[in-house]
């Protein structure tokens, strides 16, 4: 059953139950899990609660306390109605979990009560349930929040605009939550104190938060959910008190096909694998990077001058492969976020991808470099600034 839940096949994981009653087995606590996590993976909560109910029912008949529903099982039931929006059988789930003297609610459980209030859009719900965590937790440091539950609650009260609670998570997160804190949960915290100044129409604050981002993190992704806050920033400043420095570019269309501004692969010279470096060394002085190819034209790598470190030794043992690929219709926007966001210096363009989607072992046309980028960028002009400022006190909405 678990196989064919880690492949895919939750129904499949389902039908063995039939199979495994025609064999006179009898189903334990173990078995029961497993069928109502297939159910929730299957989306199918109504057979869920029936193996629920039966494994109830057939504790109670046999007096077996190893059949009773667990942590485990209580926890897989509110993740699939959480999921489903059905914040009635959340209620209600939690309420029976309370109700079980002999049941041990874990950290685990606990946050699992709290994503699926969140899911259901029961905030309220989440907030109490949260609050009771950390007064427990004063007594028993395993129930200390994990950094992950300080982020489900930070963005909902973010979605809000509730930039008081988040702070107070914010700060909270340092102090009282449990095991390690990585630098993403830390950078996706600032972006949500961020997010939640702006949502409540504190512009002032929201770009302190930004500055103390930029200063701090130095980049930020623009497809990430705090990317989009910063873009909204960006919109309420206008191009003359722009905090990020935006350039245009005026020669081009972002969603036209690479393959109109790259450079056929013959006019950068790419060199073969197999010559020695000694033989090529002021091609690395003059060029920062260089395209290998194999015997059959195929480019197999990209040899940087940093990386140019023996000299009798054969280009293809120094080079890095396989190379950053994109094809021929791939829009010059992606390719430009391909090399900003990778630091690459060479992106290779070839003619079309296998039949499985990749671009390996295809024949390479052209080549998109970092320097082509820099010379079809430009700054905001003076003009254009004046022209597009929008005014900070824009009403949010």
């Amino acid at each position: 059953m678990k196989g064919c839940i880690n492949t895919g096949c939750p129904q499949a994981a389902i039908n063995l139950h039939e199979e495994i009653q025609l064999l006179g087995l009898e189903p334990d606590r173990l078995t029961y899990n497993t069928l109502i996590f297939a159910c929730v993976k299957a989306e199918n909560l109504e057979a869920a609660m029936r193996f629920f109910k039966e494994m109830n029912d057939k504790a109670q008949r046999l007096c077996c306390s190893d059949l009773y529903p667990d942590v485990i099982t209580y926890t897989t039931l509110l993740m699939g109605f959480g999921h489903a929006k059905d914040l009635h059988s959340v209620q209600k789930i939690v309420l029976e979990m309370k109700s079980c003297h002999d049941l041990f609610i874990d950290r685990t459980a606990f946050t699992a009560m709290v994503d699926a209030m969140l899911n259901c859009g029961s905030i309220k719900g989440a907030l109490c349930i949260f609050g009771e965590i950390l007064k427990q937790a004063g007594a028993n440091v395993d129930l200390r929040p994990k950094p992950h539950l300080y982020l489900s609650m930070m963005r909902a009260f973010a979605d809000w605009g509730d930039y008081n609670m988040v702070k107070n998570l914010h700060e909270r997160l340092w102090l009282d939550s449990a095991g390690t804190i990585s630098l993403a949960a830390q950078q996706e915290a600032d972006h949500l104190l961020m997010e939640s100044a702006l949502n409540n129409g504190q512009i002032d604050a929201a770009v302190e938060n930004l500055t103390k981002i930029i200063n701090r993190w130095k980049c930020i992704s623009w497809t990430s959910r705090g990317g989009m806050v910063a873009l909204r920033i960006e919109v309420l400043l206008g191009f003359n008190k722009s905090m990020l420095s935006p350039y245009l570019l005026p020669q081009v269309l972002p969603g036209n096909p690479i393959e109109r501004i790259m450079l056929p692969l013959e006019t950068v010279r790419p060199l073969p694998g197999s010559l020695e470096l000694k033989k090529v060394v002021m091609r690395l002085y003059r060029e920062p990077v260089v395209p290998i190819i194999d015997d059959w034209g195929i480019c197999i790598g990209l040899l940087h001058r940093e990386d140019c470190c023996e000299m009798n030794a054969p280009l293809s043992a120094m080079m890095r492969s396989p190379p950053p690929c994109v094809t021929t219709t791939t829009s010059i926007g992606h390719v430009v976020d391909l090399v900003l966001k990778k630091k690459y210096k060479m992106v290779i363009v070839v003619k079309h991808s296998n039949l499985n989607g990749t671009t390996h072992g295809s024949r390479a046309v052209g080549v998109f470099t970092a320097e082509q980028l820099h010379n079809v960028v430009a700054p905001v002009p003076e003009g254009l600034k004046q022209k597009h400022t929008v005014r900070r006190s824009l009403t949010m909405f």
